[in-house]
């Protein structure tokens, strides 16, 4: 990516250059600068209650709570980890960072998701289903209240910047619904050619 970006600049620059343009594009990249430190500040408010509640929930053990909550649901998506194990923990603190639209918060409850599941995984070499349904939830994980998403609307000047919430619900419900239905038809599929392999 790095040299893409880096093409990508050269090439505007030696358009400017042709095209006399040139400061235009230095205007433009001063202006475009200043926007996204405005941006990143208005998110920090945002970001810091929404961290900041995520870590009282963990301290307080509403991640204990929220995982027995969700054990049916765990118990359906991951058959193969056991009840207690602290995996699902993990899985239940990066689904509610996620429902809440902080994929920055739900990053590290990710990673240590897989570093758990790794302990289960037999062959450490491939992921296992229960990995792989992980990661398909967290990439298409149900929004409840797109955070980033709104502090971005805000930053921006948006007149209603929480207006899009019904809307993120449906859609990532939708796509969510898919993802799982999609992991659990490839698990069964590559089940059944294993075993077919093997006999």
């Amino acid at each position: 990516m790095n040299i893409v970006w880096l093409l990508l600049i050269g090439a505007a620059v030696i358009t400017a250059v042709f095209k006399g343009t040139m400061a235009e594009v230095s205007n433009s990249v001063f202006s475009s600068a200043t926007t996204a430190i405005e941006l990143a500040i208005g998110l920090v408010g945002g970001m810091t209650l929404f961290l900041g509640l995520m870590r009282v929930a963990q301290d307080s053990g509403l991640v204990q709570v929220l995982a027995r909550a969700l054990r049916p649901v765990f118990r359906f998506l991951f058959p193969d980890v056991p009840k207690d194990h602290p995996a699902l923990g993990a899985i239940a603190m990066n689904f509610g960072a996620n429902m809440l639209g902080l994929g920055d918060a739900a990053t590290p409850f990710g990673l240590k998701a897989m570093q758990d599941l790794q302990t289960l995984n037999p062959d450490k070499e491939s992921a296992t289903d229960a990995m792989a349904m992980f990661v398909t939830l967290h990439s298409s994980s149900l929004q409840l209240i797109p955070v980033m998403v709104i502090s971005l609307r805000a930053a921006a000047g948006s007149k209603n910047p929480s207006e899009i919430i019904v809307a993120t619900i449906f859609a990532t419900a939708a796509s969510m619904a898919v993802a799982i239905a999609t992991s659990k038809l490839f698990a069964r599929w590559y089940a059944r050619r294993w075993q077919g392999g093997a006999a």
